[in-house]
């Protein structure tokens, strides 16, 4: 299903029977993509463009088949069958679904990892996640051939919280991660861990003040209700590669190959333009209307400071020491 489907087998015997190398002659190439959304959201987007760039760069009939909506399950399915190179070729997958086949891919996500979005960006343009990348293609055998993402994470509170004295002992929910808890708790909140879906009530009971999430998040669970005030700490850009499976790309021709990895960069950038754009844009829509009301965290500097001794502990727990002071260099 997930890569050619022969024209007929009477071609292909007499394919076989000339000994022909180009299968491309006798087989149709089809890739399937798969995404939890539909094409409003701009994962879908940046796949979709990625389908455009690829045509045109390899200039031969080639069909793209995108499964919306979860039609093929989650994130981390697709991660799994981009690994076995079956059913879905092509996804953009949250790097905590490839830490399973990659210790160092979770890095990805790690708050106060980028300074800001001109540092994030540079990272992912330079190559800065390159190390991983590598892991994760030995590990996993899926090549992760672009970068999508760009989602600002702020802190949700039923009070305003704008400098270090007023965080300090914030009880506020984190994902399951144990990295999320050292981290907020070295910048001194009071993390606790909390099912996504009981956020929302967990605010509005008081039994948390906060919680943190990007515009997209804020919006879509209607966050502003119980959580009006948003404190601009900017402690994570998300990071969402497009995956490709390995064993599909060894079986395309060399020349789509290129197309698919150069097609591949420029969608993820792409993407990128789309979520940060549409992240502030959300924001500032929500506050225009009243919904919500922006804080700038005045103490910001302090937050990346004390947050620099946990990040280089975990790096170290990843063996990727190497990777952060790679992406630390990058100015």
């Amino acid at each position: 299903m997930n890569l050619v489907r022969t024209i007929g087998s009477a071609v292909s015997a007499i394919v076989l029977a000339l000994g022909v190398s180009d299968a491309a002659t006798a087989e149709e190439i089809e890739l399937h993509g798969a995404s939890q959304f539909n094409d409003d959201h701009a994962f879908n987007k940046a796949l979709l463009k990625f389908e455009e760039l690829t045509k045109a760069c390899y200039g031969k009939p080639i069909k793209f088949v995108l499964h919306r909506n979860s039609e093929l399950g989650l994130e981390k399915e697709y991660f799994n069958f981009m690994s076995k190179g079956v059913s879905v070729d092509y996804a953009i997958v949250s790097p905590s679904h490839m830490s399973t086949y990659s210790k160092k891919a979770p890095l990805m996500d790690m708050p106060f990892l980028f300074r800001d979005i001109d540092h994030w960006n540079k990272v992912l343009d330079q190559g800065g996640l390159d190390p991983i990348a590598e892991d994760v293609k030995q590990k996993a055998d899926v090549m992760l051939i672009g970068y999508a993402g760009g989602g600002t994470r702020n802190l949700i509170v039923n009070s305003p919280v704008t400098n270090m004295a007023e965080l300090k002992d914030l009880p506020m929910r984190v994902m399951g991660a144990p990295i999320q808890t050292r981290i907020f708790q070295a910048v001194g909140a009071a993390p606790t861990v909390i099912a996504y879906s009981e956020v929302y009530n967990a605010i509005q009971t008081g039994v948390i003040k906060a919680a943190e999430n990007e515009a997209a998040g804020i919006e879509q669970m209607k966050f502003y209700e119980v959580g009006p005030e948003i404190s601009l700490t900017q402690h994570a850009i998300t990071v969402r590669p497009i995956g490709f499976s390995g064993k599909t790309f060894r079986r395309l021709p060399e020349d789509l190959q290129k197309c698919v990895l150069e097609a591949g960069k420029a969608a993820g950038k792409h993407g990128r333009e789309i979520e940060s754009s549409q992240d502030s844009a959300k924001l500032a829509k929500m506050e225009s209307e009243g919904k919500l009301k922006t804080h700038k965290f005045a103490d910001r500097a302090k937050l990346l400071e004390l947050a620099e001794p946990v990040k280089k502990a975990y790096a170290a727990e990843l063996g990727a020491t190497d990777v952060l002071e790679q992406i630390m260099s990058i100015k």
